[in-house]
Parts: C-alpha cells; sequence; structure tokens
C-alpha cells in the first residue's frame, strides 16, 4: 500500500513479535495478539483523527479527506466531531 519505508519497518517489527508468539500456549498467544491489535488500533485511530483535524482546518473539505483516508463524508464529520469532544474540559458546555 505505501512505499514509505518507515512503514515497512514497523511491519517487520509487528510481524517479528507476531513471530516470537509461535512458541506460546495458545489462549496467552491469543491474549496478546488481541492487546497488540487494540494498541495499534488506539494509537492510529487517533493519529488519524489528528491528521484530518489537520487537514479540516488547512481548508480540506471532509469530501477530500474522506477520500484520503477511505471514509465517507459523514463518517469523517462524525469522528472530527467526536474527537472535538474529547478535547474539551469536563463540565464545561461547547
Amino acid at each position: 500500500m505505501s512505499d514509505d519505508p518507515t512503514i515497512g519497518f514497523l511491519k517487520a517489527d509487528v510481524a517479528r513479535f507476531c513471530a516470537g508468539l509461535d512458541e506460546l500456549a495458545p489462549a496467552i498467544r491469543l491474549r496478546l495478539l488481541v492487546q497488540l491489535r487494540a494498541s495499534l488500533d488506539k494509537v492510529t485511530d487517533a493519529a488519524l483523527d489528528e491528521g484530518m483535524a489537520a487537514a479540516k482546518a488547512e481548508g480540506w473539505g471532509l469530501r477530500q479527506i474522506g477520500g484520503q483516508v477511505g471514509l465517507s463524508h459523514e463518517k469523517v464529520r462524525y469522528r472530527l466531531a467526536q474527537s472535538a469532544g474529547k478535547d474539551e474540559p469536563a463540565g464545561e458546555p461547547s
């Protein structure tokens, strides 16, 4: 998908981690894989939301952002609203 070498390095690191699980008992192996997946999802989702917010701040349209990230413009709108809501201090209305 990407020719960026940093993606290749990350992918190789994850592959090495997964290969290191081969000798573990299935329950431990599956638990670690689920934890890895959840951790990666959390980090990449946050980075994606930040990137979409930066694009919006630069004047990109929701459809243009969606086209770049593979989401509908409505999903982009929803995610931007959700991430903006997380940034508000608790108890203070927007």
